[in-house]
């Protein structure tokens, strides 16, 4: 059997592995392992490249932002900034029909300008949102249907993590990829409050109405919001204006949000021990990954895996925007029984080469931030999209008074709602490009 053949037949037995329940970062470093072994006939390359393999990993400067953003996203939590985002989200859109779901939407895409996670973003905004759209009407399945579409706003709105891996395993700049995911982001937020009219007037009689705020406790609830406003501009502000680098913006973000946390008494000694366990767990379970997709991807390197496709592609001769379009559909598929971390890790080694050796007529550099984008998007439509879309099991778990099918019904019109953004994304490189340099 050839090195190629067994490139070829590991992925079949990663997916096996990863259908029994296998933990993606063990699945992805048995398999490249396995595969080392393999190609080798021996296991000294696979024992040699596990020592190498940690250290070269793990000692990359840039993954120091991946805890420091996780971080800020807990402190976030405890400083009461979801809460502060909603009510002022709420005081502004809840009177409008579907209003108190657009204030839902609205304050995930702001908690996400501080949190780069999209599952977390989901279970944050759903202990505060969740009860205040019962409370006023929203039918179970609209509710959590919401509040899952709005946690994916969390990983596109800069800062990301996910974002961060893809800049390091395709050697781009973190800060151009979070300046590129701005415009699409605020199109995303749009599109879903777009989404929320749509299905109220279809189903009238899925959300109630609440009465108006008046003037003052709009402009009240509006300056309870500082301190995200604090956070991201001075993160956000210092990356590009060169005060500090995307780690140090991190470092300076996670501090931030911890001295507000403190101030507004969620910061105490168990809370803050808390925090930085679950920032140790997460990082812990987001490195493992990274560790079994560069043990996976380096098998996959050795057996020409990638260069042999990459080949196959361009001498097919098929349309750049055809090869996009196959490979943002497998995104879509895959998106429905892996998280967004794992997938990218997993397939941008193999889908990267392969984008990067069409002619899309801009930049190689214009190419992978666009490329980018556009996968960080379906790789999160992929979370909201039934059956097993993760976030949607998330923010049932939180309500499980409402049946699956119901969130089902409702999650479909802001998966149009991705769809269609996509589309036009695909079509206009210019809307995501437009910020940069």
């Amino acid at each position: 059997m050839s090195n190629l053949e067994i490139g070829i037949l590991s992925f079949p037995a990663l997916l096996v592995l990863i259908f029994l329940r296998v933990p993606i970062g063990l699945a992805m470093f048995t398999t490249g392992f396995a595969g080392l072994w393999m190609v080798n006939g021996n296991a000294i390359m696979a024992l040699a490249r596990l020592k190498s393999e940690a250290y070269t990993t793990f000692s990359s400067y840039s993954l120091s932002i991946v805890p420091m953003f996780l971080l800020m996203g807990y402190f976030a939590t405890l400083g009461g900034m979801s809460q502060a985002l909603f009510k002022a989200a709420e005081s502004f859109l809840g009177h409008r029909k579907g209003g108190v779901a657009m204030a839902a939407i609205g304050a995930c895409a702001g908690f996400g300008a501080i949190c780069g996670s999209s599952l977390a973003t989901a279970a944050t905004m759903s202990r505060v949102a969740l009860p205040e759209l019962k409370s006023y009407g929203y039918k179970g399945g609209f509710s959590t249907a919401t509040l899952a579409a709005g946690g994916t706003l969390g990983i596109l709105i800069p800062p990301s993590v996910v974002l961060v891996i893809y800049a390091i395993l395709t050697e781009q700049n973190i800060a151009k990829l979070f300046l590129a995911a701005f415009i699409p982001g605020i199109l995303a937020a749009i599109g879903y409050m777009i989404a929320v009219s749509i299905y109220v007037r279809v189903n009238p009689g899925s959300a109630g109405v609440r009465a108006a705020v008046p003037m003052a406790g709009r402009i009240r609830a509006l300056i309870d919001v500082w301190p995200v406003l604090l956070v991201f501009v001075a993160v956000v502000g210092g990356i590009y204006g060169g005060i500090f680098t995307p780690t140090e913006g991190a470092a300076v973000g996670a501090l931030g949000t911890g001295i507000i946390a403190l101030f507004n008494g969620g910061l105490t000694g168990r809370t803050l021990i808390a925090s930085f366990t679950d920032t140790a767990r997460s990082t812990a379970m987001i490195f493992f990954i990274v560790l079994g997709a560069a043990f996976y991807n380096g098998f996959l390197a050795l057996t020409q895996v990638p260069q042999e496709l990459s080949r196959m592609v361009v001498e097919a001769g098929l349309s750049p925007m055809l090869v996009l379009i196959a490979v943002l559909a497998l995104y879509l598929v895959f998106g429905c029984f892996m998280d967004s971390l794992s997938m990218i890790l997993l397939t941008i080694p193999i889908f990267f080469p392969v984008i990067s050796a069409l002619d899309f007529g801009m930049s190689q550099e214009h190419v992978a931030i666009w490329f980018g984008i556009l996968v960080l998007i379906v790789v999160e439509v992929g979370l909201i999209t039934p059956p097993v879309g993760m976030n949607l099991f998330v923010i049932n778990a939180m309500d499980p008074e409402t049946p699956m099918v119901e969130t089902y019904k409702a999650v479909i019109y802001y998966v149009i709602s991705d769809l269609v953004r996509v589309a036009i994304l695909v079509a206009f490189p210019a809307i995501t490009l437009f910020l940069l340099p």
